[in-house]
């Protein structure tokens, strides 16, 4: 390395290292939380209140990961009950670290549905069926966001950060991993060689956190949950910007396996897109921070399709 490698290091260092006590208290709880990822498997249990008067036979066993729902234990108690009382059957959530967990559950008929990303949807299209999708801000769209600290003011895409540390969320993420990959991959740049690190935090509350506290010099998350952090917890926004939005993707759908019944699909589907026209699904709508939900096409991820496209002829 030379001299002035070496100083640069030094600077970046220095840079990264000058935060606060409380930053410092967070950047260690994220590391250990980061060396923990994927080792907790949750499943949700019946609060005494949602624990009555279901009907016997099989639950409907729905996958969550924190990628997607961070820190919402509470709220999943709450749309259990609601489901239940919809469905006539017990519902128990399952969480998983991660969406590839989340997929493989699906794929081996050990859940029956999930609050998925649309990438995976997409690669596994054929064994899954959708449900339902989101309808946020009007539209059964979101955007992925890339986030910086706002103390950088020159950086405006994601090709700006060459050789800084950068936070992704999943593998499987759309918004989160493949839209920053393929825009470095556009402007013929090698996503694995372009940054000094990257690293997986497993859930885009994370991403923020990680860039908030300085392990990160940016990073690639979900527009929605940023959307809904910033308003319902600003103090974990507060110090960052989004520097880029990309272009519209489907909202993130709800799926089943395949081999569900039709009739148990459609079920779960009039239940969800009639969440609004109840006090408790108003509430649970509210509280999730989306319209409510809506019927799509697989139409509806087409770009999400183009994007694959992109990494797949830049092997060739």
């Amino acid at each position: 390395m030379g001299r002035r490698e070496c100083v640069e290091e030094v600077i970046d260092t220095i840079q990264m290292t000058r935060m606060t006590l409380r930053n410092r208290n967070r950047r260690r709880q994220l590391l250990c939380w980061l060396a923990n990822t994927g080792l907790a498997a949750t499943a949700v249990g019946l609060p005494d209140h949602a624990a009555a008067a279901v009907q016997s036979g099989p639950p409907l066993r729905f996958g969550t990961t924190p990628v997607f729902l961070d820190d919402r234990l509470a709220l999943l108690g709450v749309w259990q009950s609601y489901l239940q009382t919809k469905l006539g059957r017990t519902v128990t959530f399952v969480q998983r670290g991660s969406y590839r967990e989340i997929v493989d559950l699906l794929l081996t008929d050990r859940l029956d549905a999930a609050w998925l990303c649309g990438y995976p949807f997409v690669m596994y299209e054929p064994r899954l069926r959708l449900v339902a999708t989101a309808i946020y801000r009007g539209q059964p769209l979101y955007q992925s966001h890339l986030i910086v600290p706002e103390a950088d003011a020159s950086t405006k895409d994601v090709s700006h950060l060459k050789g800084r540390v950068f936070a992704y969320s999943d593998p499987l993420s759309n918004s989160g991993h493949l839209v920053p990959r393929v825009e470095l991959m556009r402007s013929g740049l090698e996503p694995d060689r372009f940054f000094r690190r990257s690293f997986f935090t497993f859930g885009h509350r994370k991403v923020v956190e990680a860039v908030r506290v300085g392990l990160a010099h940016g990073g690639a998350v979900d527009g929605y949950v940023w959307d809904t952090l910033h308003a319902q917890h600003p103090e974990e926004t507060a110090g960052l910007r989004v520097a880029w939005r990309s272009p519209a993707h489907g909202f993130p759908p709800i799926v089943t396996r395949a081999g569900l019944p039709a009739e148990d699909r459609d079920a779960l589907a009039r239940a969800l897109i009639s969440m609004g026209n109840s006090e408790p699904g108003s509430t649970l709508l509210q509280r999730l921070n989306i319209d409510g939900f809506e019927r799509v096409s697989a139409k509806q991820f087409a770009s999400i399709r183009d994007l694959l496209r992109v990494p797949s002829k830049s092997r060739t």
